[in-house]
Protein backbone atom coordinates (compact mmCIF):
# COMPACT_ATOMS: atom_id res chain seq x y z
CA UNK A 1 0.00 0.00 0.00
CA UNK A 2 1.13 3.01 -0.91
CA UNK A 3 0.56 6.58 0.92
CA UNK A 4 0.54 4.61 4.39
CA UNK A 5 3.63 5.15 6.41
CA UNK A 6 4.81 2.46 8.27
CA UNK A 7 4.72 3.20 12.31
CA UNK A 8 7.89 4.98 13.73
CA UNK A 9 9.96 3.03 16.44
CA UNK A 10 10.94 6.54 18.10
CA UNK A 11 6.57 7.79 18.29
CA UNK A 12 5.95 8.56 21.61
CA UNK A 13 3.20 5.68 23.37
CA UNK A 14 0.42 6.09 24.56
CA UNK A 15 0.23 6.77 28.47
CA UNK A 16 -1.84 3.81 28.31
CA UNK A 17 0.55 1.82 26.83
CA UNK A 18 2.04 -1.29 28.49
CA UNK A 19 6.04 -0.66 29.20
CA UNK A 20 9.12 -3.06 28.99
CA UNK A 21 11.33 -2.59 31.25
CA UNK A 22 13.66 -1.49 29.41
CA UNK A 23 11.60 1.61 28.30
CA UNK A 24 10.48 2.13 31.91
CA UNK A 25 14.52 1.51 33.17
CA UNK A 26 15.12 4.40 30.64
CA UNK A 27 12.55 6.63 31.91
CA UNK A 28 13.42 6.15 35.54
CA UNK A 29 17.22 6.31 34.97
CA UNK A 30 17.23 3.22 37.46
CA UNK A 31 19.25 -0.25 36.02
CA UNK A 32 16.68 -3.07 35.05
CA UNK A 33 18.47 -5.21 38.08
CA UNK A 34 17.00 -2.12 40.20
CA UNK A 35 13.20 -2.46 39.05
CA UNK A 36 13.65 -6.69 39.74
CA UNK A 37 14.61 -5.87 42.75
CA UNK A 38 11.85 -3.70 43.76
CA UNK A 39 9.25 -6.01 42.02
CA UNK A 40 10.77 -8.34 45.10
CA UNK A 41 10.26 -5.70 48.00
CA UNK A 42 6.92 -3.97 46.99
CA UNK A 43 4.40 -6.45 46.04
CA UNK A 44 2.33 -3.73 44.60
CA UNK A 45 4.34 -3.62 41.62
CA UNK A 46 2.97 -6.60 39.39
CA UNK A 47 3.96 -6.19 35.70
CA UNK A 48 2.58 -8.60 33.38
CA UNK A 49 4.65 -11.68 32.40
CA UNK A 50 4.69 -12.89 28.59
CA UNK A 51 6.67 -15.66 27.56
CA UNK A 52 10.20 -15.93 27.91
CA UNK A 53 9.59 -13.69 31.42
CA UNK A 54 9.41 -10.41 29.18
CA UNK A 55 7.99 -7.95 31.86
CA UNK A 56 5.11 -5.49 30.96
CA UNK A 57 4.34 -2.71 33.29
CA UNK A 58 0.59 -1.40 33.30
CA UNK A 59 0.85 2.66 33.92
CA UNK A 60 -0.09 2.39 37.65
CA UNK A 61 3.04 0.26 37.65
CA UNK A 62 4.77 3.06 36.25
CA UNK A 63 3.45 5.36 38.43
CA UNK A 64 4.47 3.71 41.42
CA UNK A 65 7.25 2.99 40.09
CA UNK A 66 8.05 6.71 39.51
CA UNK A 67 6.63 7.55 43.37
CA UNK A 68 9.04 4.43 44.97
CA UNK A 69 11.82 6.59 42.81
CA UNK A 70 11.19 9.30 44.34
CA UNK A 71 10.62 8.23 47.48
CA UNK A 72 14.08 6.69 47.89
CA UNK A 73 16.16 9.34 45.69
CA UNK A 74 14.72 12.61 46.33
CA UNK A 75 13.36 12.20 49.67
CA UNK A 76 15.88 9.82 51.13
CA UNK A 77 13.54 6.76 52.23
CA UNK A 78 15.57 3.61 52.43
CA UNK A 79 13.56 0.64 51.32
CA UNK A 80 11.66 -0.38 54.62
CA UNK A 81 10.38 3.42 54.93
CA UNK A 82 9.19 3.06 51.77
CA UNK A 83 7.24 -0.11 52.40
CA UNK A 84 5.53 1.21 55.35
CA UNK A 85 4.37 4.10 53.64
CA UNK A 86 2.99 2.14 50.81
CA UNK A 87 1.11 -0.47 53.81
CA UNK A 88 -0.28 2.76 55.26
CA UNK A 89 -1.28 4.15 51.91
CA UNK A 90 -3.41 1.03 51.04
CA UNK A 91 -4.60 0.56 54.81
CA UNK A 92 -6.08 4.25 54.19
CA UNK A 93 -7.46 3.21 50.61
CA UNK A 94 -9.41 0.18 52.33
CA UNK A 95 -11.17 1.87 55.04
CA UNK A 96 -11.81 4.69 52.81
CA UNK A 97 -13.53 2.38 50.84
CA UNK A 98 -15.38 0.24 53.99
CA UNK A 99 -16.75 3.54 55.24
CA UNK A 100 -20.11 4.58 55.19
CA UNK A 101 -21.59 7.01 52.78
CA UNK A 102 -22.63 10.58 53.96
CA UNK A 103 -21.04 13.86 55.19
CA UNK A 104 -18.48 11.35 57.99
CA UNK A 105 -14.43 12.31 58.20
CA UNK A 106 -13.07 12.75 55.01
CA UNK A 107 -16.15 13.38 53.04
CA UNK A 108 -16.54 16.25 50.97
CA UNK A 109 -18.88 18.63 52.08
CA UNK A 110 -21.35 20.58 49.67
CA UNK A 111 -20.22 23.77 49.08
CA UNK A 112 -22.40 25.70 51.10
CA UNK A 113 -21.14 23.75 54.57
CA UNK A 114 -17.28 24.27 52.71
CA UNK A 115 -18.70 28.20 52.86
CA UNK A 116 -19.77 28.09 56.29
CA UNK A 117 -17.21 26.60 57.62
CA UNK A 118 -14.25 28.63 56.21
CA UNK A 119 -16.15 31.39 58.08
CA UNK A 120 -15.92 29.46 61.41
CA UNK A 121 -12.92 28.57 60.84
CA UNK A 122 -12.18 32.18 60.32
CA UNK A 123 -13.53 33.11 63.56
CA UNK A 124 -12.07 30.69 65.42
CA UNK A 125 -8.70 32.18 63.69
CA UNK A 126 -9.73 35.76 64.78
CA UNK A 127 -10.38 35.24 68.28
CA UNK A 128 -7.30 32.75 68.91
CA UNK A 129 -5.52 35.99 67.59
CA UNK A 130 -7.08 38.47 70.02
CA UNK A 131 -6.97 36.03 73.04
CA UNK A 132 -2.98 35.53 72.15
CA UNK A 133 -2.42 39.26 71.91
CA UNK A 134 -4.42 39.80 75.38
CA UNK A 135 -1.83 37.45 77.30
CA UNK A 136 0.83 39.17 76.09
CA UNK A 137 -0.27 42.66 76.50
Amino acid sequence: MQGAEPERADAPKSPDAFRTIGEVSDELEVPQHVLRFWETKFPQIKPLKRGGGRRYYRPEDVSLLRHIHHLLRAEGYTVKGVQKLLRERSARAASADAAPEGNGAGSPLDPESRARAVRVLDELCTLRDMLRDRSTA
